[in-house]
């Protein structure tokens, strides 16, 4: 077979190869033991929990807040959530009971908000043990516990067009609950201190897609095909 050009067959080949070799490595657990995809999502995620910590202030933004007594019915799929979620509750300051898989509850909506945020504090931090202490469970499972009870208490205000505390109950599932149990296991970075790393992954990246696209370009090269604008034919 006829090539025009062996030397961009060889550049081609060459770049093919390498890219390859690179691509593979990259699936291999070289770092740490984990591969380099595993490794950048530690990193971007650690770098996310890093400029996610809103629980502080909705801490103190909760206690500033009036109390406000309340009454609901939370419906789960089981019984033993339901169970899971009375005990949590009672532990929290409000008496709930649990029937089936009802749960009636009536108490102090700030002092509920203040728990559920204070174990979400406690899990953002890496640390389970107070919710393992308090309720014996797991702690992404208490945390999960008190996500479908938070859920059902914004649903019932909402119902009762209680609209202000359901909104507050939203943003304390959604910025401190939701949160917490998303990042929790893994260690808080900020991107200034990985601002070396950061820098790399943008540059490897933009190097890596410009190798294929390059050793495609010579192997097109090396058989004489090239992209021609077509003419147009006049009758």
């Amino acid at each position: 077979m006829l090539i025009p050009n062996k030397g961009a067959l060889i550049k081609g080949l060459l770049l093919l190869v390498t890219f390859g070799v690179v691509l593979v490595a990259m699936f291999l657990p070289l770092i740490n033991g984990h591969n380099a995809l595993e490794a950048a999502d530690r990193l971007f995620n650690s770098i996310a929990k890093g400029s996610t910590y809103f629980i502080g202030d909705l801490l103190k933004k909760t206690q500033e807040l009036k109390e406000k007594p309340f009454t609901a019915t939370l419906k789960f799929d089981k019984a033993e959530t339901a169970e899971q979620s009375a005990k949590i509750l009672s532990t929290a300051g409000a008496q709930a009971k649990a029937e089936d898989t009802k749960v009636t509850v009536t108490g102090n909506l700030q002092q509920v908000m203040m728990a559920a945020l204070t174990d979400s504090d406690a899990m953002f931090k890496n640390n389970e043990q107070p919710l393992l202490q308090r309720y014996g469970l797991p702690g992404k499972q208490a945390l999960l516990v008190w996500w479908k009870s938070l859920k059902e208490i914004h649903k019932d205000l909402t119902r009762q067009k209680q609209f202000a505390f359901a909104a507050s109950v939203d943003t304390v599932i959604k910025r401190g609950v939701e949160v917490a149990y998303n990042f929790y296991g893994i260690e808080a970075q900020t991107a200034s201190s990985k601002a070396g790393v950061l820098t790399f992954a943008l540059i490897f990246y933009v190097v890596y897609t410009l190798w294929w696209g390059v050793a495609i370009m010579f192997l097109f090269d090396a058989f004489g095909l090239e992209m021609k604008k077509k003419v147009k034919k006049e009758v």
